[in-house]
């Protein structure tokens, strides 16, 4: 029989207890540590309106340090026949833990877990995509000078470069983490107090709590609060897709770019694997499994919708649901932007690209641009370049200009990387970190 600190003396199914429980369990492990800080937040509140005694407080706070250290070093479990998170945390606590739930209810405890969680797991985001707009910076500017085809149509187009596509990637970073701001702010935002989703008699102080957790702000509306489970999630989903989105398409072109056809560029051996039958193979699986794994976690918004998109509002066991497609998204946006960095940083690229002739019509647009600066009519220079082409006239000149903002010579990578910086510098990640490490370290 499951512990559950909600049951009286009416014994649940067997079958039932499984079917509702679900993977609860070990999406809570996820919680753990936030479920641990948010406790030890409204501990400290409760003393402060007399819910507490201090000394209930400091064995409340000095309690739930230790089993913090517990998960910390890999040494926490939720027991067998414990529902939940909260009911071990409150178990492990002894029978000074049975005054810990005042003024909460388990709803407002897991949304205030899941914002602790998600702001965790975003700042984590944030930092592993500044590396690797970083890296392809740098190999941006690497490679600056080395052109190669650009596409329209998958048909050659006009000349590009490795500068060019690099950094492409990097600005595609640029606009993702403006999406991963917005979503931390939303994330931002403290829901503990709110209880079942209609407040509590008790004289909560949930300025405090707001404070003690380093949140910008307070979900101040109680119902909202409930009704921000499932949107913030969704929410935060659709801003690691859009990343995911990104490494989706350079990992489609880096399968590309490596094929034979193009040669523009080869991985690194350990990234390739090979073929059963045909000696010859190295496959870029890494890239193809970065590009499937993207993808989907590009439908987790859409799995999130459709989970919550007809709920009326107060809270809902459907909601459960959201942590089994939410939860791991992270732990897979993050496997997959340090296996993306790590390919870039140690890929091989083809300097020569354009030494074949196959490639020489590109430049017909040099061509006809040279023809108009020295007076000819735009029109008439494209008519006479597209002849010459038809005659087998045309000759190109790879040496090209190109000046203006964001063009092949002018590929404005500090002016992305200041752009970078001004957002980033909008997380308030220290004065969050502070609050949890206040928290945790604190006197008790």
């Amino acid at each position: 029989m499951v512990n559950k600190l909600w049951q009286k003396n009416v014994s649940v199914d067997s079958e039932i207890e499984r079917y509702t429980i679900g993977k609860d369990a070990e999406m809570d492990m996820y919680l753990a540590p936030f479920d641990v800080i948010g406790s030890m937040a409204h501990a400290t509140m409760l003393e402060t309106i007399g819910l507490l005694s201090a000394a209930d407080r400091d064995a409340i706070l000095c309690g739930l340090k230790k089993i913090y250290a517990q998960i910390q070093k890999g040494e926490f479990s939720i027991g067998k026949g414990v529902e939940d998170i909260h009911s071990e945390v409150e178990m492990r606590l002894g029978d000074v833990g049975k005054k810990l739930h005042s003024g909460r209810s388990r709803n407002d405890q897991v949304l205030l877990d899941l914002k602790l969680f998600t702001r965790y797991q975003l700042q984590q985001v944030v930092l592993a995509v500044k590396q690797l707009f970083d890296t392809l910076q740098k190999q941006s500017e690497r490679y600056k000078d080395v052109l190669i085809p650009g596409y329209t149509h998958l048909q050659i187009a006009m000349p590009s470069s490795f500068g060019l596509w690099f950094g492409a990637y990097a600005e595609s970073l640029l606009d993702d983490m403006q999406l991963l701001l917005s979503a931390y702010k939303v994330s931002n935002r403290n829901p503990l107090g709110s209880a079942a989703g209609y407040g509590s008699s008790f004289p909560l102080n949930r300025t405090m709590t707001t404070e003690l957790l380093g949140f910008d702000s307070m979900n101040y509306n109680v119902v909202y609060a409930q009704m921000g489970r499932g949107k913030t999630e969704r929410i935060v989903a659709q801003a690691v897709a859009g990343v995911a989105a990104t490494l989706s398409k350079l990992a489609f072109d880096s399968c590309m770019f490596t094929s034979q056809n193009f040669g523009f560029m080869k991985l690194d051996p350990k990234f390739t694997t090979g073929s059963s039958i045909m000696p010859h193979k190295k496959n870029p699986d890494v890239f193809e499994l970065t590009r499937a794994k993207c993808n989907r976690i590009q439908s987790i918004p859409n799995d999130i919708t459709l989970i919550v998109n007809n709920l009326p509002s107060g809270y809902f066991r459907d909601l459960q649901i959201i942590k089994e497609v939410y939860m791991p998204m992270f732990d897979e946006i993050l496997d997959c932007i340090g296996m993306v960095r790590s390919m870039m940083e140690q890929i091989t690229v083809n300097e020569h690209v354009l030494d074949d002739p196959k490639y020489d019509y590109i430049f017909s647009v040099e061509e006809v641009n040279r023809l108009t600066t020295e007076g000819m009519p735009f029109r008439d220079a494209y008519r006479k370049v597209g002849l010459d082409i038809e005659a087998g006239n045309f000759t190109p000149n790879k040496k090209i200009n190109h000046t203006h903002e964001g063009s092949i010579g002018n590929l404005c990578n500090k002016e992305i990387a200041a752009l970078m910086e001004s957002v980033i510098a909008q997380f308030p990640f220290e004065k969050v970190n502070n609050a949890e490490s206040a928290l945790i370290n604190g006197n008790s």
